[in-house]
């Protein structure tokens, strides 16, 4: 989708603009899924990018995030210009109720002029109520996936991917996902480099990949250096219950066993074997948080047994996976989807 941009005040840029960011907010819209990829970009421009992040309601007026935070805001779709990267926030209602008519404008208003477009978490119901989702392929919060494929027919739902891209169109799931995002997009315009660096400032996981199951690990250790091996690890962290033998990751890179040994101890100080591992525990502990039990987590997060995931919880924790889920699980989300996203 290349959107022909209108040769107007209001939208015509210059090369010294930099990178033009709008998010797209309303009332009851989440605060995380604004702020999560705006610090990504905040952060990218200490690095020396140069975005230029600015919020758009669809009156031009503050809105009020779900939290009862009121966010003021920078502009209104008419008077936004031509933005480099589109974002729609996402919020608890839509999911619930029918997209508004004032938003479907809004967001058709602003991504005729966008270069790419992306939605966090359950603003892709935002996106497929304006048509941009229609005969794409598209994700967002595992929760409510079922509801967007439902009410949206014309949209392929892939309910387990963090973040899909079809063209220039972005969809991603709840609410850490759209960091996600945010670092993928930034990976795009300024290389895994400054994008490392962006994740290690902020703390959060090394930029996941798209595909990669919404129950995801951090990165263990440090973040490779040779494009090779990240090509390994992006490909075990993708599908970690996938066989992963010495062997058959050499081969996949061409490289000696004894080669390949040496690379992962050197740059992520761990084995192969290790390192599948620890991306199984932090899975498993994700969906024991999600209130899985330990035998669900323990098959989903690709351990052969109960037992297996067992004794490395002893080794990692002192404790058992149903120890540790007594002691370290949020409340379980079970009483509404709301809760979750």
């Amino acid at each position: 989708m290349n959107h022909p941009i209108p040769d107007t005040a209001a939208t015509r840029r210059t090369p010294g603009d930099g990178h033009r960011v709008a998010i797209l907010v309303y009332d009851g819209v989440k605060l995380l899924d604004v702020a999560g990829p705006a610090d990504v970009f905040a952060e990218a421009n200490r690095l020396g990018a140069d975005y230029r992040v600015a919020l758009v309601s669809p009156t031009g007026n503050e809105v009020t995030t779900s939290i009862g935070i009121r966010m003021a805001v920078d502009t209104d779709p008419d008077a936004e210009p031509a933005p480099d990267t589109f974002l729609v926030a996402g919020g608890d209602i839509y999911p619930r109720r029918t997209v508004p008519p004032d938003l479907v404008a809004a967001v058709q208003t602003v991504s005729a002029s966008a270069h790419r477009i992306a939605s966090i978490c359950t603003g892709a119901f935002i996106l497929a109520a304006a048509g941009l989702l229609d005969g794409k392929r598209a994700t967002t919060h595992w929760k409510v996936a079922g509801a967007l494929a439902s009410r949206y027919p014309a949209t392929r739902v892939e309910p387990d991917a963090i973040y899909v891209r079809d063209g220039d169109v972005y969809t991603s799931a709840g609410v850490s996902a759209g960091i996600d995002l945010a670092l993928a997009l930034v990976e795009e315009d300024h290389g895994p480099q400054l994008t490392r660096d962006v994740a290690r400032a902020l703390v959060v996981y090394l930029q996941r990949a798209g595909g990669q199951s919404q129950f995801s690990a951090p990165l263990q250790g440090s973040p490779p250096r040779t494009p090779a091996l990240r090509r390994i690890v992006d490909l075990v962290t993708a599908d970690p219950s996938g066989s992963y033998p010495l062997a058959e990751l050499a081969v996949h890179l061409n490289l000696s066993t004894r080669h390949l040994t040496r690379l992962f101890r050197e740059e992520l100080s761990t084995t192969p074997a290790r390192y599948v591992e620890s991306i199984r525990f932090d899975i498993a502990k994700a969906l024991l948080d999600q209130g899985h039990t330990a035998t669900q987590a323990a098959a989903r997060a690709g351990f052969p047994s109960y037992e297996s995931l067992r004794r490395v919880f002893a080794r990692e924790l002192d404790l058992s996976p149903v120890a540790y889920q007594r002691r370290f699980r949020t409340a379980r989300r079970d009483k509404d989807w709301g809760d979750d996203i």
